[in-house]
């Protein structure tokens, strides 16, 4: 195949330019104007109405006059929109809804995929992080070959759907709308095989699509890419994925930590030659990619139709909540994400946490879940701490955790009050009451709180280890009916609901 990156080079090279120019303008600068640009369309829809939104009123006004709201809250605009009501929150008819991960109420989200929400930010973003890879590779040849995409299917929840209304997983609506050139030159699977809802029938024709290609780049989740990897080479009858794809140079990852998975890629790819880079792209937006060699930090994608604010997080359960602007930011302070977005969603506190690591330029890693961390006993125990702690552990003792959940145990007269994990091994350890002291040691160190309560186990005790069989949280997203590419385990909960859901299903894979 011709090797088209020197032809697209200087096309990726303009864009790096511009947001340059735009990091001179200032961070207030370039997010108010796109604040102003979503009024200008809002205050034409009933939202923005019942609002009382104007494209004219300052951002004291917009923070003072527009609620902070959840998705419930907006769900009966979105239902309208759904059923074809135009003008609802976003100008026009939109015919297109990701559907993301269920609320607290256990329902889908329906997120709003409007035309300029897709150009604007989701497909410039995903521009972006090729613009920023090939800035830091300069003699990167990723268009010298095909990306391999892994997506999801329009598998959905909604009957009785209106005429040309589609819903499913963002991946699926990016892959059904990209351009047929590029589709058909740079990328498998073909579209068919991408957007197939049944994984067990999928896998094996994204095996066959991509054994015998040449793929440059991968972009997907990185649990699920590594069981297609090792399908594949399985399927080849390779030792790694380099012996089949030569040529494959940078996987570009996002929906869940990568820190757990970096051993069991290392063991299949040639590290020498491997490269990551990783994107924070939701449902309900594109927002911020890794633009330096060395991570973790993400920055903050500025201009892409997205107006962010930061809401501290020991406001996400308050009556009043009132987030800063993103120049009002503080470095090494945690909060929840709030967006107004130009997919209709305004002052929307999307669920994710994330942590400030520079204020200027903006950039951040993703902390977790609003509602998925693990306080307890006050030990305010996020995401970021047990992925972290777990790559550490793992590390230390040469072993692969495949999927994990941990859930509080409270003390009663049979046991003392402590954190139990639920772990699936790809690679055990030799010793697994060693690899637990290790993680709690990690743990400690990554998280005060944790250490405090740790402190002389009066509070809280050593953690408790659960190994359920292999394919036991692939059976539970199933049972969820949340099995796919774009699926991810819920890691941490302050109660044992989910983990009563996997119990269950091992006790069944056991006997």
């Amino acid at each position: 195949m011709i090797d088209f990156t020197p032809i697209a080079r200087p096309i990726f090279a303009r864009r790096i330019a511009r947001l340059e120019g735009a990091a001179r303008e200032g961070i207030a600068e370039v997010q108010l104007g796109q604040l102003r640009r979503i009024l200008a369309k809002t205050e034409k829809t009933r939202y923005g109405a019942a609002m009382k939104i104007s494209r004219d009123m300052t951002y004291g006004q917009f923070r003072t006059q527009v609620p902070v709201v959840e998705y419930e809250d907006l769900r009966p605009w979105v239902m309208r929109m759904v059923g074809g009501e135009p003008d609802v929150l976003w100008p026009g008819v939109t015919r297109r809804f990701a559907q993301s991960s269920g609320t607290s109420g256990g329902k889908s989200k329906y997120i709003p995929l409007t035309a300029d929400c897709l150009r604007h930010n989701h497909y410039q973003g995903g521009f972006d992080a090729v613009a920023h890879y090939l800035a830091m590779y300069p003699q990167s040849r990723i268009f010298g070959g095909k990306a391999f995409i892994l997506g999801g299917s329009f598998a959905n929840e909604v009957a009785n759907l209106p005429r040309g209304v589609k819903v499913g997983d963002l991946s699926a609506h990016l892959i059904e709308k990209i351009n047929p050139l590029v589709n058909s030159l740079f990328r498998v699977p073909d579209k068919e095989t991408a957007l197939m809802s049944d994984w067990a029938g999928k896998l094996p024709r994204l095996v066959e699509a991509a054994a015998r290609q040449d793929i440059t780049d991968i972009s997907g989740v990185p649990s699920w890419f590594l069981k297609v990897l090792k399908s594949v080479i399985e399927y080849r009858g390779a030792r790694t994925i380099h012996d089949v794809w030569p040529n494959l140079e940078v996987f570009f990852h996002g929906g869940i930590a990568f820190g757990p998975y970096r051993r069991q890629y290392a063991a299949i790819t040639d590290p020498s030659r491997m490269r990551y880079l990783e994107t924070y792209n939701a449902s309900e937006g594109f927002f911020a990619m890794q633009t330096e060699r060395s991570g973790p930090a993400l920055e903050m994608l500025l201009d892409g139709g997205v107006f962010y604010e930061f809401l501290p997080i020991g406001q996400i359960d308050a009556g009043e909540k009132h987030p800063l602007a993103p120049w009002e930011v503080e470095k090494d302070r945690t909060y929840a994400l709030v967006i107004t977005s130009c997919n209709g969603l305004m002052r929307y506190l999307i669920g994710d946490t994330v942590r400030i690591c520079s204020a200027d330029p903006l950039t951040i890693t993703i902390a977790g879940r609003t509602h998925a961390f693990i306080n307890a006993f006050g030990e305010e125990v996020m995401v970021y701490n047990t992925d972290r702690a777990l790559e550490q552990a793992c590390a230390a003792h040469k072993c692969c955790v495949r999927d994990y959940h941990v859930y509080p145990i409270f003390a009663d007269s049979r046991s003392v009050a402590h954190h139990q994990w639920i772990i699936e091994w790809d690679t055990p350890p030799a010793d697994k009451e060693a690899f637990m002291s290790a993680l709690d040691k990690a743990l400690q160190s990554e998280n005060s709180d944790y250490q405090a309560k740790r402190q002389s186990s009066i509070f809280l005790n050593h953690p408790g280890l659960i190994v359920v069989p292999h394919g036991t949280f692939d059976r539970y997203l199933a049972s969820t009916g949340r099995l796919g590419g774009q699926r991810k385990v819920p890691r941490l909960s302050n109660s044992d609901a989910v983990a009563g859901r996997i119990l269950k299903i091992a006790e069944g894979l056991e006997k």
